[in-house]
């Protein structure tokens, strides 16, 4: 299987970090939108969709001029997964299944450009978008983005174990290479995606951490950037559980398998030179 890393969706968000130390030099962090084009026997997968392309042509009304401001979303349509796709010589068309973390804006955004792909995501995440608990739930899905009405494919969280993970679960007419992993918390139903390269597993942890140094047997996160992940929690319990486990399975597995999230700009650089050089 051959993995393409894409960064479907560039975010900017306010405030700053040192440039190489300097004093009083401080630029824009940058976020990534971490998506994966996979090439199987079965046609081409795409895990994850970023913002999609009404967010490069009118942010404001697909992301919500709140969520743009917020994270200072970039419109640039060559971020999009369908212009990547067609660089990369297919056809967005064959992409014939996309698998979801969950359903959050800058996760599902690009499905309307996929209408006729199966969408693969935990049933609970479905759940969330269709009956939301709260005005908090409800608010956090952009049911514009959806008004397509995707080919959805639900899965209940039962399986098997999968490194001290349980309710791991193969997905229906798709490669056993490819599991959905639970990892509720950021939201009820959300899910990593686990692939086996041939070479080791890569696993997709979606929004379950936004910083890398959450997986350091010392856990560290810029308070900030701590503070800003509470907020978007659904149930903290199974979040901070998960975040455990990932950081067990790292410590425990790291060399059979790389974990990154979502929207870290230096785990996509280092995985994206990686998969040039392999």
């Amino acid at each position: 299987m051959r993995v393409h890393h894409l960064n479907c969706g560039t975010m900017r968000p306010p405030g700053g970090r040192l440039i190489d130390g300097a004093p009083g030099v401080f630029r824009r962090a940058t976020m990534v939108c971490h998506c994966l084009l996979l090439e199987t026997d079965t046609g081409l997968v795409l895990v994850e969709t970023g913002t999609g392309t009404p967010a490069a042509e009118n942010p404001s009304a697909w992301l919500g001029a709140k969520f743009v401001k917020l994270v200072g979303a970039v419109p640039d349509p060559k971020l999009t997964a369908v212009h990547q796709i067609r660089e990369l010589g297919f056809d967005p068309a064959d992409v014939r299944d996309v698998v979801l973390t969950h359903l959050d804006l800058d996760h599902a955004g690009g499905l309307v450009d996929f209408p006729h792909a199966r969408v693969h995501v935990y049933a609970e995440e479905l759940r969330a978008l269709r009956t939301p608990r709260d005005r908090r739930e409800r608010n956090r899905y952009r049911r514009v983005q959806f008004a397509h009405g995707p080919q959805w494919k639900s899965y209940a969280d039962s399986g098997e174990a999968w490194f001290g993970f349980d309710a791991v679960r193969q997905l229906d007419g798709l490669p056993p290479e490819i599991l959905l992993i639970p990892l509720a918390g950021h939201t009820r139903g959300h899910a990593g995606v686990a692939v086996d390269t041939g070479h080791g597993w890569l696993l997709n942890a979606g929004d379950s951490y936004f910083f890398p140094g959450e997986l350091e047997p010392e856990p560290y996160c810029p308070p900030g950037l701590a503070l800003f992940e509470g907020f978007m929690q659904t149930v903290k319990g199974p979040r901070l559980d998960n975040q455990r486990r990932l950081r067990q399975l790292v410590r425990e597995h790291g060399d059979e398998v790389t974990v990154f999230s979502a929207h870290n700009a230096v785990e996509f650089d280092r995985l994206s030179a990686r998969s040039r050089t392999t």
